[in-house]
């Protein structure tokens, strides 16, 4: 049995450490806040600045794991190779938690190093820069700060009067002290895929199917399994999907995103650990959900297969306004429907278009995703949190 140190414990960590805690591992919960989602199911919490390298080295001294597992962004990540030399276990490796940390590391090894196909891309750190870039890229493009989740300082930028506004908004969205953002040419594209990839210690490279997501504000609002796609573009997100994991190294599940466009695929982003977006799994569309494929590589259990069993869809429930003490209603209207399912996160505040939970829903393989979809809105709909 192992101890790990999850760094981050929102709703993604919560799933992580209930799949831990079903096979007898010890789960240490950390992040800024008291009574965080996956604190509440842990053995046990720490509550630090993960940007103080001195807090951070400490609980790593007091409580000495066998894996450090990151679950956000603003972590001091230069410190995971230290903890590597001293025979803990990043994941799913130190070089993988700093390149995907930052949105311009993992670009320019995707880009520059592994030759993918990415959106036209600049980088800036004043607001003269980005006017710069801007002009570079040109117009329409996306902004986004080198760090940062769920969309938080994200926007698409129409016409020159949008730049000021897209940079403030960058740096008040950015998490960590990099105060830098990447400017990237519009995509044409059909639709957005993840593809959430499996690297194992000893064993072949595994992809779930393919997951679709809907996004407003940058975060995403639906997510459906399988999404539609050909089979040349599957394999070209595949091939892409397996170069950027092995330059990355170590073992456990990355969230790789895709846009599917007239002209291929292009890679977009890539989380090393289980995707928001992955959430539809929760709905039983597969053999194993993505926490539980990630738990699994992390300590080197074998995975047989990763088979598709039903479609599924996710939708989020979102609270509409600032509350210490956030309750819900329609829980019993959301339990009454046949082939759903929901989870309440248990975030002690609420803000507005924070998410709170999630309803899900399956059916079998023939059925439309269109229709899953479309279930889970309806059913996530029943569901109001209330300050």
């Amino acid at each position: 049995m192992s101890k790990i140190l999850l760094l981050g414990s929102g709703e993604l960590g919560k799933e992580f450490v209930i799949a831990a805690q079903r096979i007898g591992q010890t789960v240490i919960a950390v992040d800024s806040y008291e009574n965080a989602p996956a604190m509440q199911v842990a053995h046990g919490f720490e509550v630090i600045n993960m940007l103080d390298g001195d807090a951070l080295d400490r609980i790593v001294a007091k409580h000495q794991p066998d894996f450090i597992v990151p679950e956000i962004e603003a972590i001091r990540t230069e410190r995971f190779y230290d903890y590597e030399k001293q025979g803990i276990t990043v994941v799913p490796s130190a070089k993988a938690a700093n390149f995907t940390m930052n949105r311009k590391a993992i670009r320019d090894l995707a880009a520059k190093e592994l030759g993918l196909k990415t959106a036209k891309y600049r980088y800036a750190t004043t607001a003269d820069e980005l006017q710069r870039a801007v002009a570079e890229v040109g117009i329409p493009c996306v902004v986004k700060p080198l760090m940062s989740s769920s969309g938080k300082g994200q926007s698409t930028i129409k016409s020159e009067a949008d730049i000021a506004t897209a940079w403030r908004y960058a740096v008040e969205g950015s998490r960590g002290d990099v105060v830098e953002v990447i400017v990237e040419a519009f995509v044409k594209f059909n639709s957005e895929i993840t593809l959430l990839t499996v690297t194992q210690n000893n064993g072949p490279t595994l992809f779930c199917a393919p997951i679709g997501h809907r996004q407003e504000r940058g975060d995403y609002q639906e997510s459906w399994q399988p999404a539609l796609i050909s089979d040349k573009d599957l394999y070209e997100a595949q091939d892409m999907a397996e170069k950027v994991t092995e330059a990355l190294g170590g073992a456990g599940l990355f969230g790789v995103e895709f846009f599917l466009a007239d002209d291929g695929v292009y890679f977009s982003e890539l989380s090393p650990r289980p995707h928001d977006t992955g959430m539809v799994t929760l709905a039983g569309t597969q053999n194993f959900n993505e926490f539980e494929l990630h738990l699994r590589a992390i300590l080197g259990l074998p995975i047989f297969e990763i088979k598709l069993e039903k479609t599924g869809a996710s939708a989020v429930i979102l609270a509409s306004e600032h509350s210490d003490h956030p309750t819900f209603t329609g829980i019993e209207n959301i339990a009454a429907l046949p082939k759903t399912d929901f989870r309440i996160f248990g975030k002690p505040t609420s803000r507005p278009y924070r998410r709170m939970g999630v309803a899900l829903t399956n059916d079998t393989l023939d059925t439309a995703v269109s229709e899953a979809v479309e279930r889970a809105k309806a059913a996530a709909a029943l569901i109001k949190v209330n300050p």
